[in-house]
């Protein structure tokens, strides 16, 4: 994409605190508190090493993107730095895979609300609280960027009081030796019943098949940054705090779970939150952690409604999608965007309806679209790749360069050629990964459509003959460097001759 797209622009309305919740809403799925159970008892203890291999590689494709936003602050998301480093095709590619990722995960979450909702209302039709939630994280995002900020902040602060609930109740049955089933409340339940990995090297394999899935949307950031204020202090202080994010809400929480109970009493269909405090006596567990889910689905439609209208808008500025979704409304929102999103989100209102074949073909798109989230992940890493190739002057003058930078990233793109085989090793992972090119080619075709106008043959153009100016500039550039290093070591060299 061009840097220099003109256009209204978006306002920076989101403060740092606003950014910190969203980082973590974006870092903590739901997953964490309903998935969690199957992942423990497919893995046992091992799935504590699985959620920090795969925290510790997407740290770097975080860090990777945060180089390259704050190398130009024109960049308003990673879409933006991939059009401009790879070529107005990952622009595209990029922009409406995120987009697609998104729309269907908030599909997934619409039909997961009205469930949730049902909990206390059963004699409720569903398309009522679906319907409901729509409409109202529509009206919330139209508002101003800074409603969305505040939305996502409470919804984040939910997620996080919850799992601090939980390691300190945990720690207090482990503390007092609490008994159930015959078993006591210990740290030794992490390695007691078969060791650390009890499953073996495939039951270790089936932990990352699931756990990756958590993951999604720890990128969210990265689509704020044309709104954030202040954001060469803010990104990198939201982005350097995933680790200990990581090791907090997941490893944190898993342990302290485990500990309590052992981890072959774990059920895949049952939350373990709901477990852990029902255990503790807790009056209503059931009730207090659907509505900690219920938040949490919220959190991330809400994320979704809102990632998607940026992400619109983009496409637009570029010509890769209609001009009216780069309007913006008096409140600097992408109105016309947001409405067009939602009104795919009004599929999951039908899908509450279409019985159990819908669903289980619906479960398998949602992994489709985790699947298009390790593409975004790449492509983020890629362009990162051609930074350092094509800008070294931009990479040397960063203030936050990426740990490792010069191998890192060929590191985590082998740990996703892993996660790939490792969803080989399921039939419905298997299923989604035959399916998915289905997208690919969608989009092929479309951009063979785009390709051919005017605006897209001239963006072509401009961006070869910027790579090839690139490339002069970087060997210049590397030259020059390399000559004022060999003049530094002779004068140091003369200096100590004469010293001597």
């Amino acid at each position: 994409m061009s840097t220099t797209s003109s256009g209204p622009a978006l306002e920076r309305g989101l403060s740092n605190r606003h950014i910190q919740l969203i980082a973590i809403g974006g870092a903590i799925g739901t997953g964490l508190f309903m998935g969690s159970g199957k992942t423990i008892s497919v893995a046992g203890p091992s799935v504590i090493f699985v959620y920090m291999i795969i925290g510790f590689m997407l740290f770097f494709v975080m860090r990777a993107m945060g180089e390259l936003l704050l190398s130009n602050l024109n960049y308003k998301s990673f879409a933006d730095f991939a059009g401009d480093l790879l070529g107005p095709w990952a622009a595209f590619f990029t922009g409406w895979t995120y987009w697609f990722c998104w729309v269907v995960t908030g599909i997934a979450d619409v039909v997961a609300i009205a469930h949730y909702v049902a909990f206390w209302w059963g004699d409720l039709p569903l398309w009522i609280p679906a319907l409901a939630c729509i409409v109202l994280l529509l009206v919330l995002n139209l508002a101003t960027v800074k409603a969305f900020g505040e939305t996502e902040f409470w919804f984040s602060l939910i997620k996080i009081v919850a799992i601090g609930a939980l390691i300190v109740v945990g720690l207090v049955m482990v503390i007092t030796g609490f008994e159930h089933n015959g078993a006591s409340s210990s740290f030794a339940n992490l390695w007691n019943d078969g060791g650390m990995f009890p499953t073996g090297f495939m039951g270790f394999v089936a932990g990352f098949q699931i756990a990756v899935f958590a993951f999604v949307g720890i990128e969210l950031v990265g689509t704020t940054a044309a709104e954030t204020k202040d954001p060469e202090k803010t990104l990198p202080k939201a982005i350097n705090s995933i680790p200990v994010r990581i090791l907090f809400f997941y490893v944190g929480a898993l342990i302290i779970l485990m500990a309590v109970t052992p981890w072959d009493l774990f059920s895949a269909a049952q939350s373990p939150f709901v477990g852990m405090f029902a255990l503790a006596g807790l009056a209503g567990a059931a009730g207090i952690i659907n509505f900690v889910v219920l938040t949490s689905a919220a959190s991330s439609a809400n994320s979704g409604i809102y990632s998607t209208s940026r992400m619109l808008r983009g496409l637009s500025m570029e010509g890769d999608a209609p001009k009216t979704f780069t309007k913006l409304s008096g409140r600097k929102v992408p109105r016309n965007a947001l409405m067009f999103s939602c009104m795919f989100l009004l599929a999951g209102v039908a899908l509450l309806y279409g019985g159990d074949s819908v669903m289980g073909a619906f479960t398998l798109v949602t992994t489709v679209s985790a699947l298009c989230f390790m593409f975004v992940w790449t492509i983020i890493l890629l362009s990162y790749l051609v930074f350092r190739a094509r800008r070294p002057h931009l990479h040397d003058a960063s203030k936050f360069k990426v740990p490792g930078g010069s191998f890192m990233p060929y590191v985590v793109l082998a740990f996703f050629g892993f996660i790939l085989w490792a969803l080989t090793t399921q039939t419905d992972t298997l299923m989604a990964m035959a399916i998915t090119p289905i997208w690919f080619l969608i989009l092929a075709a479309g951009y063979l459509v785009i390709r051919r106008n005017p605006q897209h043959q001239a963006l072509r153009a401009a961006h070869l003959a910027k790579v090839a100016h690139e490339r002069y500039e970087a060997a210049a550039y590397r030259e020059a460097k390399s000559f004022a290093k060999r003049e530094a070591e002779t004068a140091a060299q003369v200096a100590e001759d004469i010293r001597q």
